[in-house]
């Protein structure tokens, strides 16, 4: 899959408000301060395009990113060069929003998860440093009981040792082996050295190429 242009196209409080085109749309989720914004960046060879900040918790709406944009009057032949959209999804588990606040997150990312047709794929980030997080496994359980396609993207891969870096994603996985029969696709990703990058877009490509065999 190749990136010819990326776009910041507009902001949703809710489902209802999001793009009406029926371009696939790949999704990117994780707890606050994943380096999700860094690596919607580097996928999109943009440093402008995501607002990044060392505040977690800044992603407040639905972002949609336009990738691909299409001519005007036909889409083009080649599945690689096709639009999509690229979703910002805010981080969950901010432990500074209040109450309501929290909830009212949920409800936004929850229905659109569910509700939303266009959802074609949902990545969800994970900090590669840190031990599995138990709201990041029950946010993995959440999305097997409703039958919901994601694949793992392992994030900040340059802050660690390579050796470090191949154990903790082993024991990641095997920690996720005591709850799935089978274990989800992972991508390890690196925003600072682009590592990854060209990984998450061929995935992207071949579920694009996948799904357009059934259409």
């Amino acid at each position: 899959m190749t990136i010819k242009t990326a776009e910041y196209l507009i902001s949703s409080a809710r489902v209802d408000q999001c793009p009406s085109e029926p371009y696939p749309e790949y999704a990117f989720i994780g707890r606050s301060n994943v380096g999700k914004s860094s690596l919607i960046n580097m996928l999109a060879d943009n440093n402008k395009l995501a607002k990044t900040s060392s505040m977690p918790g800044k992603t407040i709406l639905i972002n949609h990113f336009l990738i691909n944009r299409a001519p005007e009057g036909k889409l083009p032949s080649a599945i690689a060069a096709r639009p999509w959209y690229l979703v910002d999804l805010p981080g969950y588990g901010y432990a500074k929003r209040g109450k309501k606040e929290q909830e009212k997150f949920e409800q936004m990312i929850s229905s659109y998860i569910l509700e939303r047709e266009q959802m074609t794929l949902l990545f969800v980030l994970i900090d590669v440093r840190l031990e599995p997080q138990k709201i990041d496994l029950e946010f993995f359980e959440w999305l097997g009981e409703n039958g919901i396609p994601f694949a793992i993207i392992f994030t900040k891969a340059d802050k660690i040792s390579k050796g470090k870096l191949g154990g903790n994603v082993k024991h990641y996985l095997k920690v996720l082996s005591q709850q799935w029969e089978e274990l989800p696709p992972y991508i390890v990703t690196s925003s600072e050295t682009g590592m990854g990058r060209e990984d998450v877009l061929n995935y992207i490509g071949e579920v694009t190429e996948m799904i357009s065999k059934t259409e």
